[in-house]
């Protein structure tokens, strides 16, 4: 099956009612935090997109549960990546696939990172590689969607409050169907 827009917001909105981790927010609640810290931040509406979908790597492989609780890396970075190339193309799916290796250079750069992540974030990086060394920073630095990476990094690390209250999804249904046309109007 072809996804696009819809088919994503759909599932988001089917499958995103389970718990975020061990944080006390849903897949959607953390979806739709993250996607108004980037809309607040001015950070483009690529980046607003990327902020909402960054997680859906989690419902496209598998039910939306702690699986780093478990010992299993899902690699929802790649899964979603895969799944937003086709749709948006690269300037939704770098940061997405970006994220995860953008809190393993954030704790690589900066140890006091590291003690302010959420436990299970803690023990998903476990299973991602933990801390860059200093060649993958090196690399890391080269990327050319590295600056958005991070600030989705940072975004995705506050998007967890209990109870805050964000638009819903279908407040970036347009400027995602937008993206999703340009990206097809390019070919």
């Amino acid at each position: 099956m072809r996804m696009t827009t819809d088919t994503v917001f759909d599932l988001m909105s089917s499958r995103g009612t389970g718990r975020y981790g061990l944080s006390a927010v849903t897949q959607l609640e953390h979806a739709l935090q993250s996607a108004a810290l980037a809309q607040q931040r001015q950070l483009g509406d690529a980046l607003v997109i990327a902020a909402l979908l960054h997680d859906v790597g989690h419902l496209v492989v598998g039910e939306d549960v702690n699986l780093a609780a478990e010992g299993i890396d899902d690699l929802h970075e790649e899964a979603a990546a895969k799944v937003l190339t086709n749709i948006y193309g690269p300037e939704v799916a770098e940061p997405v696939r970006l994220h995860v290796a953008a809190k393993r250079y954030l704790c690589g750069v900066n140890p006091v990172y590291y003690g302010k992540l959420s436990q299970d974030s803690k023990e998903s990086l476990a299973l991602q590689g933990g801390p860059m060394t200093a060649d993958e920073l090196a690399a890391f630095d080269r990327l050319d969607h590295r600056a958005a990476a991070l600030a989705l990094r940072m975004i995705d690390d506050e998007a967890k409050v209990a109870g805050l209250a964000t638009p819903g999804i279908e407040a970036y249904r347009h400027m995602a169907r937008q993206l999703e046309a340009a990206r097809h109007a390019r070919g």
